[in-house]
């Protein structure tokens, strides 16, 4: 696949880059929805956790998640380039070279495992380190340049952060946290593809085979409602397993109709402009939907175990 091969935008100059270029690197707005989501998943998991460890464990996460992005920003440097959303990233920019950018993903990824598994226990460690090695590698450097279903199942890399924060506590992996998983993986689909609609040229610029490039708008627009479907029930297992109750049910069923309903009028629109405009307003839905389903979660847990103390 040929790409535009600029000098300057993927060499970058040395001693150039600032500590916010850094910053940027972690991709901040995406790490927030990862602490958050890792934090929940160490919360709710049953026998607690040391208050100073929990901290440790959740800037572990933070860190990795970071380094995540770093060394997908130092690959994928050439296609940010082209990109309107991503040119201004310190590589394409030419603030930073790619050099500095590995070393950094690369120092932070080996840093945040092996403290990860000095404070808490190393199946937590592990899960972080295949987490790491699953976006940087398998999602970036294979699945995003080669198949349409590089969200599917690249979307495993940022469902994991509530699997080891529960991991963190508890040493294994239970019902609750591969649940708490399935969420966020099923979420991951609808969410992309809704940015792909309306950053389509985008995409197609870059040679990146975004659904929406490959298979066609039609057809997008049913597999994002089907996946809302899915995401809908899927919030649903933890009311039905019994481990959430009347708060988060509620929320759940608000936000999961909410988000299908919104994946409806998107199918339903068949305007150019009006899709991307629908599709824009699912993708900044979608941004808060799983804070709000995860926050309800949170919620309900710890009033159900504030309220075995009295």
């Amino acid at each position: 696949m040929a790409l535009i091969d600029d000098s300057r935008n993927l060499t970058g100059v040395p001693g150039e880059a600032r500590v916010e270029d850094y910053l940027a690197l972690l991709k901040p707005s995406v790490m927030q929805l990862v602490v958050f989501t890792a934090i929940v998943g160490l919360v709710v998991a049953p026998g607690g956790i040391n208050p100073i460890i929990g901290v440790i464990a959740v800037v572990c996460i933070a860190i990795g998640a970071g380094a995540s992005g770093a060394l997908n920003m130092w690959y994928d440097s050439d296609i940010d380039a082209i990109m309107s959303r991503t040119q201004n990233r310190p590589i394409p920019a030419g603030r930073m070279s790619r050099q500095e950018a590995l070393v950094f993903g690369v120092v932070l990824s080996v840093f945040s495992v092996a403290l990860l598994g000095l404070a808490t226990n190393w199946v937590a460690a592990g899960l972080l380190a295949f987490t790491i090695f699953f976006y940087a590698v398998v999602y970036t450097m294979w699945l995003k340049r080669s198949t349409p279903q590089n969200i599917v199942i690249g979307g495993a890399a940022g469902a994991f952060p509530p699997v080891v924060g529960w991991a963190a506590v508890t040493g294994n992996v239970s019902l609750e946290s591969v649940v708490l998983f399935l969420i966020i993986f099923l979420w991951t689909p609808p969410h992309f593809w809704a940015l792909a609609l309306y950053k389509q040229s985008d995409y197609g610029a870059a040679g990146v085979p975004m659904m929406p490039n490959v298979v066609g708008n039609a057809s997008t627009k049913v597999q994002i409602f089907v996946y809302s479907l899915l995401l809908a029930l899927s919030a649903m297992l933890p009311s039905w397993l019994g481990f959430a109750g009347w708060i988060y049910t509620t929320v759940a069923v608000v936000t999961g109709l909410s988000f299908t309903y919104l994946a409806w009028r998107l199918l339903r629109t068949r305007e150019d402009v009006a899709m991307r405009k629908t599709a824009r307003t699912l993708f900044n839905y979608s941004l808060s939907y799983l804070f709000i389903v995860f926050f309800a979660f949170l919620t309900d847990n710890l009033l159900t175990r504030f309220g075995s103390f009295i």
